[in-house]
């Protein structure tokens, strides 16, 4: 009988708010983009044909669990991937990012959506994910999935939008059609988000990367019951629920208020504030990724005081405030790696 493989399991713990002997480690976008072997495999294939060869995108995924020595891993894919099996023609496009041709403009567009069905839709994720988890990580996988309210944005918008005035247009002139969508995106989200825990991932991290474009308000009636659905149906799966946003410090509270484990916090809003609001579930973040193109001694005075923050009470996750640069030197990411661990041994010690 094989012997079951050993886990670092000290993300998992702080995700449950329980005490660890250093503190944890990861990054956004970890695997990819500022790796000279990736950039190598991106000469050859695209992200498309990357996410579609389990063991090639295996690789992608463990290669800075190998060379950084996080104690977590994040499946390679983009937020994207599931779109096309309920009938979304999305491209990623060099540069640019998703491109989808034919938005949604109407209730009929979102009616003629259809469902996802992971196993015959994208068995090449869950492939990719069981050879990580059954083979090749002492770590646990990070699974992911976007939110309604980013997927939306692409759908309506047809591509990336620095305003998001479509989105917004479509939610507030046609509420039928928009919460349609957001059940649709929902059902899609929860099965497949359950289909990647079924295949082993240990956590799962929400990004809804672009709400931060709506006010507290807005959020309270067009979306946060959509998410709350959300999080209360993958409760039962037993695997710590992340939620994460770009520019939605202001959200804060309201994510804190959800059915999940942790919240992730930008740049933006400092770990000491987020729990002067009241916060006391597992914080996650949150060094600007900015930061790590200045001098090291730079990185690590930020990097210390993000901790000393972050310590003060159990339940604390080291991350960035957004995802790494293609421009930032991997050796850095190592250093800070073993910068977090070795710092955090030494106070939790003292």
């Amino acid at each position: 009988m094989e012997e079951p493989r050993v886990i670092n399991d000290t993300f998992l713990k702080a995700c449950r708010g329980e005490k660890t002997e250093h503190v944890p480690v990861w990054y956004m976008r970890q695997a990819g983009r500022s790796q000279p072997e990736y950039r190598k495999i991106k000469e050859q294939y695209s992200l498309f044909e990357i996410t579609h060869q389990p063991e090639l995108c295996a690789y992608v995924t463990r290669l800075p669990v190998e060379q950084y020595d996080v104690d977590a891993a994040i499946l390679y894919k983009d937020i994207m991937t599931p779109l096309p099996a309920i009938g979304v023609d999305v491209e990623i496009k060099s540069g640019i990012g998703p491109v989808i041709d034919d938005p949604i403009r109407s209730l009929l567009d979102v009616e003629k959506l259809g469902e996802l069905n992971p196993e015959q839709d994208i068995p090449y994720v869950l492939d990719t994910i069981k050879l990580l988890t059954t083979e090749q990580l002492n770590v646990p996988l990070i699974g992911f999935t976007g939110a309604p309210f980013t997927l939306a944005s692409y759908m309506i918008e047809g591509g990336p939008s620095k305003n998001y005035n479509k989105t917004k247009a479509f939610m507030y002139a046609e509420p039928k059609a928009w919460f349609a969508l957001m059940d649709k995106l929902a059902t899609m989200c929860v099965t497949y988000v359950k289909s990647q825990i079924k295949a082993g991932v240990k956590a799962v991290q929400v990004f809804d990367s672009w709400v931060g474009a709506l006010n507290v308000a807005d959020y309270r009636y067009y979306i946060k019951p959509t998410m709350e659905r959300i999080f209360s149906e993958l409760r039962d799966e037993n695997v710590p629920l992340i939620m994460f946003g770009v520019g939605a410090s202001h959200l804060a509270k309201e994510w804190h208020d959800l059915p999940l484990d942790v919240v992730g916090l930008d740049w933006r809003l400092p770990v000491a504030e987020a729990r002067s609001m009241g916060l006391t579930k597992t914080l996650q973040g949150n060094l600007d990724p900015a930061i790590l193109l200045a001098p090291w001694e730079v990185i690590e005075s930020r990097a210390k005081e993000i901790l000393d923050q972050g310590m003060k009470q159990d339940g604390y996750v080291f991350n960035l405030g957004h995802g790494v640069f293609p421009s930032v030197n991997p050796e850095i990411l190592k250093k800070l790696t073993s910068f977090v661990h070795d710092y955090s041994k030494q106070v939790e010690q003292v």
